[in-house]
């Protein structure tokens, strides 16, 4: 006779893929975009100084660098729930103690100190959410096969409506209710992210990998790697331009151009929607005509919006250029995506992400210290600069990756294949 008891393992919910993988990247992609677009509108509002609001993007982005190497290691030794778990509900934790602690600051040095402070704990902090999330999302893909790429787009796209309604709403809250409003609507995301993360079997783990081993174990995976190795080189470049433009962006246009906080938030807003259509086409595009074509021709579309952007001198022009931009570096993302997700082989995924998101990162605190050291008149002439770079490193990049097998055979393998060499 049967007790109708099973193991406590056994009575756990196997959660599809919108339960177990969209679900928790939405409201983590929602507190992913509000954190990285309104706290530099904070700082802004709260300092009133161009040269402290870049270099509060450089903190946020500086601190996410250090992050990524132990974030990794920490998801493939603990797995994603927890990281995502954890990671969420500690920044929900300090965004509350930011908010109740503004409004008796509002001005002065203390004030300051404390927006200085929130740009740097929360960068940390929304990487491991990120590392973790990227991760499930990576298996999820795996598990599609020779459709991978249309899971990537899923992923993707709610990065895109986070970013579309993230910004916008951060904007108008810091507007009409102050930092407590804005910080208490990020904590909202932060803790729904971690209600809704899937609780998962645990597996018997092995010791864990230290940091530098987890950094070599990535380089050599991504040294045997090529293709992959390429496109992340060619990113990286690209990315000094579009972290420029991110940074520059709430100086720019409140400042420069005259516009409120929640005209930067609407900026973002817009070039979410451009990406949101761009990753549309791209997912029909890369079933027809495959990765190489979709992102040569993405790769096109960032270095034309990138030299024109510098020449941009009113607010409408501004707004359509930077959406043209960032729909060209969603359809370059869909395929960085797609590649990864195929070629790093499973057990050394974390780390292997954790360093190419390292690599990615890295132009961006480059791009806050420019914006805080640059004199405002200045400005264009660097992003120009920064076109350039841009412009001459993609070119290399898609130029090599066409003798390249990679991108000619990732979208169609299935999904055991074993990576290339």
């Amino acid at each position: 006779m049967s007790s109708g008891l099973r193991p406590r393992h056994a009575r756990r919910p196997v959660h599809g893929v919108v339960r177990g993988i969209y679900l928790p990247r939405t409201a983590d992609a929602g507190a992913f975009a509000m954190t990285t677009y309104g706290i530099p509108l904070l700082v802004l509002a709260t300092t009133d100084s161009a040269a402290l609001t870049g270099l509060a993007f450089a903190l946020e982005w500086i601190p996410r660098l250090s992050a990524f190497a132990l974030a990794g290691a920490m998801v493939d030794r603990y797995g994603t729930t927890r990281v995502l778990r954890y990671a969420s509900v500690a920044r929900a934790l300090v965004v509350l103690a930011a908010a109740l602690m503004l409004p008796a600051r509002s001005a002065g040095p203390e004030a300051t100190a404390t927006v200085m402070l929130l740009a740097a704990s929360t960068g940390v902090l929304t990487e491991f959410s990120y590392i973790a999330a990227e991760t499930a999302g990576a298996a999820a893909s795996r598990q599609a096969g020779q459709h991978a790429h249309r899971v990537q787009t899923v992923l993707l796209g709610i990065d895109q409506v986070a970013t579309l309604a993230g910004p916008a709403l951060a904007g108008v809250l810091l507007q009409h209710t102050g930092a407590s409003g804005m910080l208490a609507t990020l904590a909202c995301f932060s803790l729904t992210g971690a209600a809704l993360t899937p609780r998962q079997p645990q597996h018997a783990g092995e010791e864990p990998v230290p940091v530098m081993k987890g950094l070599r174990t990535g380089w050599e995976t991504l040294r045997s790697l090529p293709a992959l190795a390429w496109l992340v080189t060619g990113m990286t470049l690209a990315n000094l331009g579009i972290g420029l433009v991110q940074a520059a962006a709430p100086v720019i246009v409140v400042q420069h151009l005259g516009h409120s906080s929640a005209s930067v938030g609407l900026i973002w807003s817009a070039a979410a929607l451009a990406s949101l259509i761009a990753l549309a086409v791209c997912r029909k595009a890369i079933d027809r005509y495959g990765l190489w074509v979709v992102g040569a021709t993405s790769a096109a579309v960032v270095t034309g919006a990138g030299w024109a952007v510098a020449t941009a001198h009113t607010y409408t022009t501004y707004l359509i250029l930077i959406a043209v931009l960032m729909a060209g570096e969603g359809g370059m993302s869909v395929v960085l995506r797609t590649l990864r997700s195929h070629l790093i082989p499973p057990d050394v995924f974390g780390a292997t992400l954790s360093l190419t998101i390292l690599l990615f990162l890295l132009p961006f605190p480059l791009a806050g210290l420019l914006v805080a050291l640059t004199p405002g008149p200045a400005l264009n002439s660097v992003i120009t600069v920064c076109a350039a770079v841009q412009t001459i490193g993609l070119a290399l990049t898609f130029a090599r990756l066409r003798t390249l097998p990679g991108l000619h055979t990732a979208q169609v393998r299935p999904s055991g294949a074993q990576p290339c060499s």
